[in-house]
């Protein structure tokens, strides 16, 4: 089932502690964009599918990866997209955008997206052990 945009963005907004949805909305663009570039298939489009259409559409239409990004590289990459960003800011906005995705997906999902990522995404996505 797709999750609304409102609830989604104020599942973000609380998570990451944002003082304005639009805080919590730039985070979750951002943080969509480079996701999509690491996956690919079935399992991104089962993800886009549970996503608000405003964030399905980031997601599928992703920013370019040209390799993937280790978590680490990934919260760098994310701060030098969000102005005034660091990386303990990013890997904030990561962890509440990825927590929210997660949970939009289900955990079937969840692990298929995992198996794709590099190891160590488990825990920007909340969890402590791949599925």
């Amino acid at each position: 089932m797709t999750m609304r945009w409102d609830a989604f963005l104020g599942q973000v907004k609380e998570r990451g502690a944002y003082d304005t949805t639009e805080e919590a909305e730039r985070a979750a663009r951002t943080v969509l964009a480079l996701l999509g570039a690491h996956l690919v298939g079935e399992v991104r489009a089962e993800l886009a599918a549970r996503l608000p259409e405003e964030l399905a559409l980031v997601l599928l239409n992703p920013l370019q990866a040209h390799e993937p990004l280790s978590p680490e590289r990934f919260v760098r990459a994310t701060a030098a997209w969000i102005e005034g960003a660091t990386e303990q800011t990013a890997a904030w906005d990561v962890g509440a955008v990825f927590s929210v995705a997660a949970d939009a997906a289900g955990e079937e999902v969840t692990g298929r997206i995992l198996f794709q990522l590099p190891a160590g995404y488990d825990l920007l996505f909340g969890r402590t052990h791949v599925i």
